[in-house]
């Protein structure tokens, strides 16, 4: 066909490819002239011709080049940025080999900004694309939407990196009120980067650069997008596409615009599928067996409250958690684990003992919430924990002390000095009753050695030991047979934001400003592991119960999950609004919960890397999030001054995470989490910075009282 034949030289003209073209109109004996003289004819007559010259047919492409098709009027110059695409493009279903490159520095990053595109026309490429985009089906439109807020920074940026600074302001006044309610934050930053100079030491920006925004887009709609854009000729747009987003291609139906909210809204889109793909061992490790001794007075004790029948068959229920191996669990020695003492054993039929008593929540029986209030705390209440066994209570302080209470009539006792124990008969049975000193015997001790706020405390599972971490940089470890300062760990050379230890004891975690999440163990002055992935802060911190993974959550909006054996990352959670702030394993390690600053609560599914549920009822920032002891009730308390707690076995029963929600992740939430919500407690005027199930699933909060 004749047409066709003058339209794909006209097109190999245009993109200067002259020896295709001269082959071509040599098999088809066109002459030079015959093809000028045409070229008139069919542009005028059938300009649609032209542009399906240009898009190869979906169908029989080779794997990921046909992507690499320039758009038509493509200069040389922009064929060279879309020679290699294939590599920031992947198909699902194939493994992408997408390299990870190191930070590189500042200018190397910004000088990919260079293309200069005309100015002037960058308001009317961005409208034509939204145009475009509004007037698409509603299938399309909402995942083609995704497009406008990274193509508006990038766009907004490279104006401003080519000293456009007026064409910066009027596009950024023009475009910025139409970008989704959950970008404020970030449009308020890139507000301020008015000049050249500014984008220099700007992290927010750095990332924006470095990092690709991720998008994930089913391939009819990016087929509908690639076309648009090639037909317009529209280089500028095309070009950010390709160098600075990543586009994950789905085979299936679009999602729809409150399935994609649902997962957007991070500093660098969503996570590529590929991010969630790692096995993950979640189940938990197997319970070192030993006798439990039955005590004659319990049995007693429980034959009188008149319900003996109960606690047998919870007692098997105890003893044969052990036995079995659970399938999803890690080798036991995966990692090495501390060996138990005798202490420890002594405290797991404790343990075991006060779980046999313990209440059975659910619906229809509520836990008992018992509030501890700091009272007149001007020192400023920034961090909370209380031990397992609900013995202790730990309060660090915005005057940078660390202040320690016990919450039984039990009184904390230190050792006596060197010189008292010396005097002491070391042979005698009540050896270890002699060193403690009761002269010193208080409810409270204050530890000092922090020079900064202290944004984290963590007891040791032992009871032995407390960790700190602070604004001065260091994580600071106390005894608290001594109430002083054992070690001060230096790492991290900003704030630290959070800590805590390991449920096994002796290894703990550390997360700070510096954007990297640290793992450590008391005996050791340097880290073991350092977690590096996070685009900003890293806020919070969580030993997953089986010791091997560790959840950090960041003010990148992200939460991501981290293998302690190899320190690769195995997980990466988007979907929330707001930075993170607290995060909590389910006591079977299948799920994890987290909250944000957007107030809600997102709840995820480990083994299959999805989200499986969001919590809405909180106006504030959640700081606080636990799981009952047989994880029947999530709680979650906030600095709106309420605890809420949740259907947790509700909310995670019948989950569909059948091959096809996985491979695409089209998450189906239920629409109203009203139902999942069992009760909400409100305090006079104290927000809630810690929640804690004790052993018999009474649940302690605690909060500084705020007198506005």
């Amino acid at each position: 066909d004749r047409q066709t034949l003058v339209a794909v030289l006209q097109f190999l003209r245009r993109s200067n490819l002259r020896e295709s073209e001269e082959i071509l109109r040599r098999e088809a004996r066109l002459l030079g002239d015959d093809l000028g003289g045409s070229v008139a004819t069919v542009a005028t007559s059938s300009p649609g011709v032209a542009a399906v010259a240009a898009v190869p047919p979906g169908k029989g492409e080779a794997h990921g080049t046909a992507e690499s098709v320039p758009p038509p009027g493509g200069n040389p110059k922009s064929g060279g940025a879309l020679s290699s695409p294939s590599s920031k493009i992947t198909h699902s279903g194939d493994v992408s080999a997408v390299v990870v490159e190191d930070q590189p520095d500042v200018s190397a990053v910004l000088s990919a900004y260079n293309q200069q595109g005309d100015p002037t026309l960058y308001e009317e490429y961005y409208s034509g694309l939204k145009h475009f985009i509004e007037c698409s089906l509603d299938c399309h439109r909402a995942e083609l939407s995704q497009l406008f807020y990274p193509l508006f920074v990038h766009m907004y940026l490279e104006l401003v990196y080519n000293q456009h600074e007026s064409e910066a302001k009027s596009f950024f006044e023009r475009f910025h009120g139409d970008q989704e309610c959950y970008y404020q934050d970030d449009l308020r930053v890139l507000s301020s980067l008015t000049k050249k100079e500014h984008m220099k030491g700007n992290e927010t920006m750095l990332d924006f650069r470095t990092s690709k925004f991720v998008l994930r887009i089913s391939r009819d709609s990016y087929q509908l997008l690639k076309r648009h854009l090639q037909e317009k000729q529209n280089n500028q747009i095309w070009n950010i596409v390709q160098e600075h987003l990543y586009i994950d291609i789905f085979d299936g139906m679009p999602r729809s615009k409150q399935q994609i909210d649902a997962m957007v809204g991070s500093l660098a889109g969503e996570a590529k599928r590929e991010a969630n793909k790692a096995k993950v061992f979640f189940g938990l490790l197997k319970e070192p067996e030993f006798d439990v001794p039955l005590d004659d007075e319990d049995e007693e004790g429980e034959n009188e409250e008149g319900k003996p029948k109960k606690k047998k068959p919870k007692k098997d229920n105890v003893g044969s958690k052990s036995k079995k191996q659970d399938p999803n669990a890690p080798p036991q020695n995966r990692i090495p684990l501390p060996e138990l003492k005798d202490s420890d054993k002594l405290d797991k039929v404790m343990n075991m003992k006060e779980a046999a008593r313990r209440v059975r929540l659910g619906p229809e029986c509520l836990p008992s919430i018992c509030f501890y209030t700091f009272l007149n705390a001007y020192q400023g209440l920034t961090a909370v924990d209380i031990t397992d066994d609900s013995s202790m209570i730990v309060g660090g302080f915005a005057d940078s002390t660390v202040r320690v209470w016990s919450v039984t009539p039990k009184k904390l006792r230190s050792v006596k000095t060197a010189a008292d124990l010396s005097l002491i008969d070391k042979e005698s049975d009540d050896v270890l009753e002699r060193i403690m000193d009761e002269k010193t015997a208080s409810e409270l001790k204050i530890l000092y050695g922090h020079s900064g706020p202290v944004y984290g405390t963590s007891f040791s599972p032992d009871r032995n030991y407390l960790l700190s971490c602070s604004e001065d940089g260091t994580v600071r470890l106390w005894s608290l047979q001594t109430f002083t300062c054992l070690v001060g760990y230096k790492g991290h050379n900003y704030p630290v934001w959070d800590t805590q230890f390991s449920p096994y004891g002796y290894y703990f975690v550390s997360g700070g400003h510096d954007r990297v999440a640290r793992l450590w163990a008391t005996d050791h002055y340097q880290p073991l592991r350092i977690f590096a992935g996070h685009l900003a802060d890293v806020t919070c911190t969580r030993f997953h119960p089986n010791s091997n993974y560790i959840a950090t959550g960041s003010a990148d909006r992200t939460i991501r999950l981290w293998d302690v054996l190899n320190g690769n990352c195995v997980r990466i959670f988007t979907g929330h609004k707001g930075p993170i702030h607290s995060l909590a394993f389910s006591p079977n390690g299948r799920f994890l919960a987290t909250g944000a600053t957007d107030g809600r609560v997102l709840l995820w599914d480990i083994g299959h890397g999805l989200m499986v549920g969001e919590l809405k009822g909180h106006t504030d920032t959640i700081y606080a999030l636990r799981f009952s002891r047989d994880g029947e009730i999530l709680a979650s308390g906030s600095m709106d001054n309420t605890v809420r707690l949740w259907d947790a076995v509700k909310a995670f029963e019948d989950l569909e995470t059948d091959d096809f929600t996985t491979a695409t992740g089209h998450i189906n939430l239920p629409e109203n989490s009203q139902d999942l919500l069992l009760g909400t407690y409100m305090t006079k005027s104290t927000p809630v910075v810690h929640l804690h199930f004790t052993r018999r699933n009474l649940l302690l909060a605690a909060g500084a009282y705020s007198s506005q």
